[in-house]
């Protein structure tokens, strides 16, 4: 570790050899937490790289339980978190409408962090079972066509470096990576970034962990989610083109809403409102789940269009398909209860 320390306290970047080595010693037992803690923090004063990043989530990835699966074209859709804006869940809600379009999910997600309620925990509040062996999740993802991925389960390995980015109580690599260290074979994604000046950054880690189409979005408000305030930032990675552009809810015929307006809260509170929106109650929930989902839509290639890809997942909401495909999921986590 001696090495890749006195190398970024230079501020010099680390090749992809360098990271993968550098990596796989943060999870060797002979490597210190103060040799660990002493890396990040030189990662993060430096300014981390898109091979650095990258090269950090193949080797985390590696260290996660393998999931494999026949499904095609499965996507994620997730958030940084870090933005402070208290909303719902939306991603996880959007996650269920992209399924009801026809496209294989992988939610990848935890409990709360920086939010009141995380994907889990509002999730397990409806009663689906986040602790799915790996074969189950293999199942639901041929079967149902969406499963959830719950981090700490999937990457039993990061318990030290939870404790140590805990004592350390500064931001650091860790705490914009979790999208992108889903261990399933993901060939498109969304997802939400608190701060655009690293949109391009995340496109182009994404393009190096081989995603063959993405989006990278920052919304209105610093939002680690698209928004309805105003214009979001946007980043599209398509078979490695990288292009930049904004988008105003009004170009696609969306109202305007201010960031209070989605506010969530308990887990409780939380899944009232993901079921809600699944039941195609309209207002503001609904219509920031549209515009998030309709962004899942075309990051997955399924429609030409941001606008397309909203329509498509107002037909998914329109039609009962969002809510059939979490009363699926629900039914199947029943019949596979797993003993704790």
């Amino acid at each position: 570790m001696k090495q890749f320390l006195e190398k970024l306290s230079l501020h010099q970047p680390l090749s992809t050899i360098e990271i993968n080595e550098a990596a796989a010693a943060i999870f060797a037992e002979h490597t210190t937490e103060t040799e660990i803690a002493a890396f990040l923090m030189a990662l993060k004063s430096k300014g981390e790289t898109a091979t650095e990043i990258a090269g950090l989530v193949d080797v985390l990835r590696q260290q996660a339980l393998p999931i494999q699966t026949q499904a095609r074209n499965i996507m994620d859709n997730c958030g940084t978190g870090g933005d402070g804006s208290q909303s719902f869940n939306i991603s996880s809600t959007a996650a269920f409408v992209l399924a009801g379009a026809g496209i294989t999910v992988a939610k990848h997600g935890s409990r709360s962090v920086s939010s009141k309620t995380g994907s889990a925990d509002v999730l397990e509040e409806l009663g689906i079972n986040i602790y799915l062996e790996t074969a189950q999740i293999e199942e639901s993802l041929s079967e149902i066509g969406i499963s959830f991925l719950f981090a700490p389960s999937i990457q039993p390995n990061l318990g030290r470096i939870t404790r140590i980015r805990k004592e350390l109580k500064i931001p650091t690599v860790f705490n914009l990576i979790g999208p992108l260290t889903n261990p399933v074979n993901l060939q498109s994604q969304l997802i939400g970034v608190y701060r655009s000046d690293m949109l391009e950054l995340f496109a182009n880690v994404l393009k190096k962990l081989g995603r063959k189409r993405a989006v990278a979005v920052t919304g209105a408000g610093n939002m680690d989610e698209a928004s309805l305030q105003g214009e979001n930032k946007i980043v599209l990675l398509n078979e490695g083109d990288i292009t930049s552009f904004t988008l105003h809810p009004e170009e696609v015929n969306l109202p305007l809403y201010t960031n209070d307006k989605i506010r969530g809260g308990s887990a409780h509170e939380n899944a009232a409102i993901m079921m809600s929106v699944l039941k195609n109650e309209k207002g503001a929930y609904r219509d920031t789940v549209l515009l998030n989902a309709g962004l899942g839509v075309f990051a997955n290639g399924k429609a030409a269009t941001i606008l397309e890809g909203i329509n498509t997942a107002r037909e998914s909401l329109e039609s009962g398909s969002a809510l059939a495909k979490l009363e699926a999921l629900i039914s199947y986590c029943q019949k596979k209860k797993v003993v704790m």
